[in-house]
């Protein structure tokens, strides 16, 4: 493979604090295999970066410092540097740029200034630095540097913009800040969806054995520092001197492999995947003993990139660092986007204890992870808290460390945090095992609403799986919180631990496992024997700790459910007519598990409740019906069962009469004929082989009262008052368990004052 590469013959940088002309130097890097045993492919060719550098112009109270508004070489990411690495600057650093795919200019964008140029200090060139920001590709800068309150003399020596260009064709911000116009003046706040900088986050300061005090989280100008910054605990043996400045972790041979994990190693780009140019970071790695405990932080200052980009972003951080800020290499262990890739940083192993420049007094038995965006009021995505704790449960896992767990460390410097705990060199403090980069130093990194889910992301390290239920169990029915089938279903789950940290998952019937399934299947099958039982979910996390979800009912069932009572036919009042006489379809259906419906199929469909034991429906008179149910019960098992019947209506006419009977004619009778009478103990007797019957008359206001007989006995005497006219009136009904031959006879009352009824036939059930 051919490494493509842009040599320059400018190999020196000069600078023009008046002109402000950018002039550039040239990186170039070489093809080599990973520090982890992968060799680069094809598509991992080493791309080099372009880094372009301009000086500041200070002014003569040396209160501010700026770079006049100007064209520039293509670049993605910025930064300000200074000479002394132990300077700070107090006050605010502010740059916008314009977008080389729109012409646009970006609001003032703030840079993060809480960082510790010290973080490698006592090598050449090492320099107080800004944390990078990604801006993506542009063309164009202005920057200004402001001292807090305004303060005199109050910057340090040196500033100077740095400009870096990773190479490969990144895109523009998503979500970049609004434009501003030609004319406006420098005062202007950053715009909407931009970070504030009255309390801007901070990345990556580190330690080695001469590091020197950290500054206090203040706008205050720090003291100067000690010239002698304490006794070290850095020696690389025992034996080394901790007062030796320059004692510093021994190299270890590469090939020699990290200790086995106890959790699974998560899928990392190597930096031969990311396209690293190795030709920055030439000196071998520093090895630790161990790593105790992992820093999270966060870095780049912008969540707006593309995460096709990442790659692109890690190159610029990575010559940001080493031209720039004059470190050895990249100050992080492992760098993880917003979609969740992790990528290696500092070479070395990503399997071994490499010495990164992370966390200034406590780089040592320590590991960097830093989270690419800005995490000060915005929660990092699920992805990429998952591939934090992954990364940190193996990484902690190699040394049996448990990630929910606490550590003693021992301050490689005197400093403090950002809850203003002070640490002195030589001194032990003790540290969650997964703690934030303002733990251990007096930053605002990893960002306040990051920090906040650390919690959460220690949970998901080191297990158990949490969350974990049974969300559905397909092939039985639901009642309550019992489930019934007749022997398979399939029990589906859900937790809230993503299922990269999930080892397996088994399914449990009666407390024993009967399927097993990769950490990222959430259901399985089971054939059930008939009875009652317990159905959980066990979740092995990928540490071995394991959790079990609430337990569900299932009940296996196969006995069809039974009609107790079995569906019979009676007729009831109602309004009859020519097409349709009122009538009651009663049933009782029982199952010994639990029933859950009867269905009527025919001649309609209807669905009942398992306590329903009757419904209203009407048949056609002089047509035989056949009326068929199904009882089911909530394993799926049925029954069936069914009763015909055929109602026939009598006219009055088909009568025996006996007393005056006058036949009255209208539309609204049965047969558009009726008999009336008022004549007290005039009767009508109908003779008719059924199982039901039902008298039909009309109503009034002046109806009067009938006696009824059925079969020689008197049954019933019947009121046909009414307070509105009403026709075809079923308004006594009888029925018997079987059909046979009955007598029906009604006899006129005479009741007082409304003494006349109006009779139209009679219906009976065969």
């Amino acid at each position: 493979m051919r490494v493509q590469r842009r040599v320059w013959t400018t190999a020196a940088v000069t600078t023009a604090a008046v002109t402000g002309v950018l002039v550039f130097q040239g990186v170039t890097g070489a093809s080599d295999a990973d520090r982890d045993g992968r060799a680069a492919d094809s598509k991992s060719a080493p791309v080099e970066s372009e880094v372009h550098r301009a000086s500041l112009k200070t002014s003569a109270d040396g209160s501010s410092a700026s770079l006049a508004r100007r064209d520039t070489a293509p670049f993605s990411l910025l930064g300000v540097t200074w000479t002394d690495p132990a300077a700070k600057v107090t006050g605010r650093v502010e740059a916008r740029t314009r977008s080389a795919a729109t012409g646009e200019w970006t609001g003032w964008l703030p840079l993060d200034t809480e960082i510790d140029g010290r973080t490698e200090a006592g090598r050449s060139g090492v320099r107080g630095t800004t944390e990078p920001r990604w801006v993506g590709p542009s063309n164009g800068v202005e920057v200004r540097v402001t001292t807090a309150g305004g303060a005199r003399n109050g910057l340090p020596d040196g500033l100077r913009l740095d400009t870096v260009d990773p190479g490969g064709a990144p895109a523009p911000l998503a979500a970049e800040p609004a434009a501003f116009a030609v004319d406006e003046t420098p005062g202007e706040e950053p715009t909407p969806g931009e970070e504030p900088t009255a309390t801007p986050p901070t990345q990556e300061p580190g330690e080695t054995p001469t590091e020197e005090p950290a500054p206090t989280p203040t706008t205050e100008s720090p003291a100067p520092p000690s010239p002698d910054p304490g006794p070290s605990t850095e020696s690389p043996t025992p034996s080394a001197s901790p007062t030796t400045p320059s004692a510093s972790p021994t190299p270890a041979p590469t090939s020699t492999p990290g200790p086995p994990s106890t959790v699974p190693q998560p899928p990392i780009v190597s930096r031969a995947g990311w396209q690293a140019d190795e030709s920055l970071s030439t000196e071998a790695p520093d090895y630790l003993d161990q790593v105790k405990a992992v820093f999270v932080h966060h870095t780049a200052q912008t969540n707006a990139y593309s995460c096709a980009d990442s790659a692109a972003i890690v190159r610029g951080l990575h010559t940001y660092h080493v031209k720039s800020n004059g470190w050895k290499d990249l100050g992080y262990n492992f760098i993880v986007d917003k979609c969740g890739t992790v990528f290696e940083g500092r070479k070395g192993g990503v399997d071994r204890p490499v010495m990164g420049a992370h966390t200034y007094g406590f780089n040592r038995d320590t590991a960097g992870i830093a989270v690419i965006g800005m995490y000060t009021d915005t929660k990092a995505a699920t992805a990429a808290t998952t591939a934090v704790a992954r990364v940190a449960a193996w990484k902690l896992g190699q040394y049996k460390a448990d990630p929910a767990g606490t550590v003693q460390l021992t301050a490689g410097a005197n400093g403090n945090n950002m809850d203003h705990k002070q640490f002195v060199a030589g001194q032990q403090y003790g540290f969650q095992r997964i703690s934030g980069h303002r733990d251990g130093f007096a930053t605002e990194c990893p960002g306040l609403s990051l920090y906040q889910q650390l919690p959460a992301i220690r949970t998901l390290a080191a297990g158990p799986v949490a969350g974990l239920t049974i969300s559905s169990v397909t092939g039985a029915n639901a009642s309550g919180s019992t489930y019934y089938t007749q022997s398979k279903v399939t029990v589906g789950w859900k937790a809230t631990t993503p299922a990269a940290l999930v080892k397996s998952y088994e399914l449990l019937v009666g407390g024993q496992p009967v399927a097993t399934v990769k950490g990222d299947v959430t259901s399985a099958a089971a054939t059930l024997a008939v009875g009652k039982h317990a159905v959980q979910v066990r979740a092995t996390h990928q540490s071995g700790k394991t959790s079990l979800s609430p337990v569900a009912t299932v009940v296996a069932d196969r006995t069809a459910p039974v009609f107790s009572t079995k569906p019979s036919l009676a007729l009831r009042t109602g309004t009859v007519n020519a097409t349709a006489v009122p009538l009651t379809l009663k049933w009782k259906a029982a199952d010994a598990a639990s029933l859950k419906e009867v269905r009527l199929t025919a001649p309609a469909a209807r669905t009942y409740g398992p306590t329903t034991v009757s419904a209203s429906h009407t048949a056609k008179p002089g047509t035989a019906t056949a009326w068929k149910m199904t009882a089911y019960d909530r394993a799926g098992n049925t029954a069936a069962a069914s009763v015909s019947g055929t109602p026939v209506i009598l006219q009055e006419s088909a009568a025996r009469r006996s007393g005056m009977w006058t036949t009255r004619s209208s539309s609204s009778y049965l047969g558009g004929k009726s008999y009336s009478s008022s004549a007290k103990g005039a009767s009508l007797t109908w003779t008719f082989t059924g199982r039901s019957v039902a008298w039909v008359v009309s109503r009034a206001a002046t109806s009067g009262q009938a006696y009824v007989y059925v079969d020689g006995k008197k049954a019933a005497t019947v009121d046909l008052k009414s307070s509105t006219t009403q026709y075809r009136q079923a308004i006594w009904t009888q029925s018997w368990s079987s059909s046979s031959q009955h007598t029906v006879k009604i006899v006129v009352v005479g009741t007082t004052g409304r003494p006349a009824l109006t009779t139209d036939g009679l219906v009976h059930l065969k």
